[in-house]
């Protein structure tokens, strides 16, 4: 699920590259809806994530959409909430990567957590070859020993944090070409990536989980599909 929900996080680093208005990017449009899909490495319908701006502010030059999220099970069952943000300066957009992890841990850890976050950027132009920024997220959530049943407070004794760290590097633009959805067509750049997640829960050591894949990206609107061999994920509807 963690492969699923970090695809789908990925819709929400939506650029329109070649406008310096940020306000008229769609991802800055207050109560616009987008829906996306989520399928299986066979294809197959695995759910899906709604996502609603909420809230814009701007500030200092910078536009902040605040966006709300929830993921769905492939009955339709809604499995979690949550709430992120995406900056845009100059026509650049910034993604705090908080978005990327699942809804249910973005909820947990928002109140909680010790938090060091990388803005992972899609940038106002692009061509093919061009190498760009990497991103890296480290977050760390108190919890009391096992047994003990009291919410995440203040620090338990040691080895009881639970750490998430998520490094995405290697990003580059691969190619150019025509993606078809249910929601449209676009022209699109295809970015690959590399990314790289562990978690642990109160032992000094963690397997890592590979998510490397692949994106389209569609300059004045975003990116509209996703893929690793695992997953993949497309937009679908927008309101």
């Amino acid at each position: 699920m963690i492969k699923q929900v970090f695809l789908a996080a990925l819709l929400l680093t939506a650029s329109y590259g070649y406008s310096q208005d940020c306000q008229s990017f769609f991802f800055f449009q207050k109560n616009k809806t987008i829906e996306m899909s989520i399928s299986n490495k066979k294809g197959e319908p695995n759910g899906k994530q709604v996502y609603q701006v909420s809230d814009v502010t701007i500030a200092g030059g910078t536009t902040t959409a605040t966006i709300a999220t929830e993921m769905f099970d492939k009955n339709g069952n809604s499995l979690a909430k949550s709430n992120s943000s995406v900056q845009c300066h100059e026509g650049t957009i910034m993604v705090d990567m908080r978005m990327m992890l699942p809804p249910r841990e973005s909820e947990q850890y928002a109140a909680s957590a010790r938090t060091q976050s990388f803005l992972l950027e899609y940038p106002t132009a692009m061509h093919v070859g061009d190498a760009l920024k990497d991103g890296n997220l480290s977050m760390q959530l108190n919890m009391p020993p096992p047994g003990a049943g009291a919410p995440p407070g203040p620090p338990g004794p040691p080895g009881f944090g639970r750490t998430i760290n998520m490094a995405i590097s290697n990003r580059k633009v691969e190619a150019q070409e025509s993606v078809t959805t249910p929601a449209g067509t676009w022209n699109c750049y295809k970015i690959s990536f590399k990314c790289r997640m562990t978690v642990k829960n109160g032992v000094p050591f963690a397997i890592p989980v590979n998510l490397d894949g692949f994106e389209w990206y569609a300059p004045g609107f975003g990116v509209v599909k996703s893929q690793t061999k695992n997953s993949s994920t497309q937009i679908t509807s927008i309101k």
